[in-house]
C-alpha cells in the first residue's frame, strides 16, 4: 500500500502562483507514474498532469498547458506540480495519484490517491 500526503494548497488571486507537493511513502515500481488530477464542484475528476519515473514522459490536461510544470525527486519520493498563472477555472480540489503503468494513469487509472488539497483562485 502506497500513501500519498499533499501539501501546498491554498486562496490565491488570479494570476497567481502555488506549488504542489506530494510525498510517497514508498518508491519503486508504485510510484513509476505520479501526478495529479482535480475535481471541481459540479464536474467529474480529470488528469491534470503525470510523470513518469524518470521524468521522459510528461502529460498535462489542455487548459494547464504552458501555465503548470510537473517534476518529481526520486530521492525524496516526490512529485511536485507548480502551478503559474492561476485562472478562477482552476479552482478545484487535488488529488495527488501514483500508478503502476503511465498510460492507465493518463486514461485515468493510477493505483493509489492521496487525500486532496484545496485550490482556490479567486478573480
Amino acid at each position: 500500500q502506497v500513501q500519498l500526503v499533499e501539501s501546498g494548497g491554498g486562496s490565491v488571486q488570479a494570476g497567481g502562483s502555488l506549488r504542489l507537493s506530494c510525498a510517497a511513502s514508498v518508491g519503486a515500481a508504485a510510484t513509476y507514474a505520479m501526478g495529479w488530477f482535480r475535481q471541481a464542484p459540479g464536474k467529474e475528476r480529470e488528469v491534470v498532469s503525470a510523470i513518469d519515473y524518470n521524468g521522459d514522459s510528461t502529460y498535462y490536461v489542455d487548459s494547464v498547458k504552458g501555465r503548470f510544470t510537473i517534476t518529481r525527486d526520486n530521492s525524496k519520493n516526490t512529485v511536485f506540480l507548480q502551478m503559474n498563472n492561476l485562472k478562477p477555472e482552476d479552482t478545484a480540489i487535488y488529488y495527488c495519484a501514483s500508478g503502476f503503468r503511465f498510460a492507465l494513469f493518463t486514461r485515468g487509472k493510477p493505483d493509489y490517491w492521496g487525500q486532496g488539497t484545496q485550490v482556490t483562485v479567486s478573480s
